[in-house]
């Protein structure tokens, strides 16, 4: 179903899914047809639409977070080369750890590691102290919205890190699973933010050297 976004009515947007479709049909010729292209844009945008306070800018959010999608599906189908491991951070909204977490470990990967985020009910936007916390440590997080959590990244994934989302998180087997017991920032002065930013980093970098050190 395709609903108006702010601004915009019904009409334009699903002209805008359309185009988003035949432009992931050309990226991803010869792996997904414009069949399963249009089918995963649909859905994606529904599930962003579902959990947005904000619309405006659901039909640019909605191309970003289907090709991640259809690149975790060819992934996970072995449908793509894979060259460096995966890492999905979970947690309940996205809007905190685990996007301080990505964000981290994206920054120290240098292309080493495929990073994703996601949450088990996510929610709201990112607040600025969060945004500002990293932006201290130069790591770039204002282009990070909230995401849902989707089976195919699950699969896609060879370490699932949750933070705090309960058992939300399907198990599959073969993949490494950690629970990282780190408080959560939501409400927190910047002091507390940082503290906790701090924590997050210091298990990144010891989950990079982990990974960095696998055969």
């Amino acid at each position: 179903m395709t609903h108006a976004t702010d601004g915009l009515p019904a009409r334009e947007v699903g002209l805008q899914l359309d185009r988003i479709a035949d432009e992931l049909a050309d990226r991803f010729h010869g792996v997904f047809g414009r069949e399963n292209a249009e089918l995963f844009v649909r859905e994606t945008y529904d599930l962003l639409a579902e959990h947005a306070t904000v619309t405006v800018h659901l039909p640019a959010l909605t191309a970003r977070f289907a090709r991640e999608r259809l690149v975790d599906l060819g992934r996970a189908e072995g449908l793509t080369q894979v060259t460096v491991p995966q890492v999905l951070f979970l947690c309940v909204h996205n809007v905190g750890r685990s996007q301080m977490a990505a964000a981290l470990l994206d920054h120290h990967a240098f292309g080493r590691v495929t990073v994703r985020s996601a949450g088990s009910q996510p929610t709201g936007e990112i607040p600025e102290i969060i945004t500002a916390a990293l932006r201290e440590l130069h790591v770039p997080l204002e282009a990070a919205y909230p995401k849902p959590l989707t089976d195919e990244v699950l699969r896609a994934s060879d370490v699932v890190v949750t933070m705090g989302c309960g058992d939300a998180c399907a198990i599959y087997p073969g993949k490494r699973y950690l629970d990282w017991d780190i408080p959560d920032p939501d409400g927190e002065p910047l002091h507390m933010v940082r503290r906790i930013r701090d924590e997050i980093d210091r298990h990144v970098r010891g989950l990079l050297d982990e990974l960095g050190n696998q055969p």
